[in-house]
């Protein structure tokens, strides 16, 4: 799969854009993303992640310090500064960031009278993409992974305007399907207004505990609701997972060896698997 890149096809057509999104809080967004974004790079892939949450938890998880967040997404959002300046390394070889700050929580005041607010990541990317065609095929990113915060709010919409497709976390637990029927209804609705390319990359499954009956039935509710977009493999409630933030490190680099490393390398092996089929058909 290294090397796959979505849109017109061919080698220069840009990386898979993917939204991690969910409306409703506390599902594991932010820990896919990072986790995911880990598993990819370590497979091959080149991987972006932007940090689209004022909370910049995916840039804290990834070891990112506040004081090296000199320019952010917010930058990128508002004009003042290109994605390629805003990179950052991460730990992991092939996995970069562009860091987030609590400066986005005032991006409604700064883009109010925008009439391209809603656009303003894609026109970032697609800009991107175009400076990067110019590079080695080993500088191209093969995926972006945006982490987007947990309401649908105008950072939501540009990350939905700018992507391919939307990956959706949901927790294993009581409300767990609470709002995911809005946020399907969501995602129709961008289609229609403001991005017809936009689909639905895949359900995951989070917080999973097999031991339990509510687990099983909510896995169970959310395949009869979503049906083949539920990837097989599930996050596992894994307490490694949870420590790894707290130490600026993804969990792979914290504990491969645990469960909750080796279902996201699955998972990132299912998301890849899933696209060559895609691609082939």
């Amino acid at each position: 799969m290294a090397g796959y890149v979505s849109g017109t096809g061919g080698a220069n057509a840009g990386p898979r854009v993917v939204a991690v999104s969910n409306q409703k809080g506390g599902v594991g967004k932010t820990t896919t993303a990072i986790n995911l974004g880990t598993a990819l790079a370590a497979v091959g892939e080149r991987v972006l992640i932007l940090d689209l949450d004022s909370q910049g938890n995916a840039s804290t998880g990834l070891g990112v310090d506040i004081e090296q967040r000199f320019k952010t997404t917010f930058d990128v959002l508002t004009g003042n500064a290109a994605i390629l300046e805003t990179v950052l390394k991460t730990a992991v070889p092939n996995l970069f960031i562009v860091p987030a700050n609590s400066d986005l929580v005032g991006i409604d005041a700064a883009l109010a009278a925008d009439p391209n607010k809603a656009f303003k990541l894609r026109d970032a990317i697609t800009a991107m993409i175009g400076h990067l065609r110019a590079r080695d095929a080993d500088q191209q990113f093969t995926y972006v992974l945006i982490d987007c915060p947990p309401s649908l709010n105008l950072l939501t919409l540009n990350a939905m305007s700018a992507a391919h497709a939307v990956l959706v976390p949901v927790q294993c637990e009581f409300f767990a399907l609470e709002g995911i029927s809005q946020l399907k209804d969501s995602i129709e609705q961008i289609r229609a207004t403001l991005n017809p390319r936009l689909e639905i990359q895949g359900v995951v499954l989070t917080m999973h505990d097999g031991r339990t009956s509510l687990s099983r039935e909510v896995a169970d509710n959310v395949r009869a609701f979503f049906g083949n977009k539920v990837y097989d493999t599930v996050i596992p409630r894994n307490t490694r997972i949870a420590e790894a933030p707290s130490h600026g490190k993804p969990i792979l680099l914290y504990d491969y060896d645990c469960a909750g490393s080796q279902a996201y390398i699955r998972l990132a092996t299912e998301i890849m698997e899933r696209e060559r089929r895609y691609k082939a058909a």
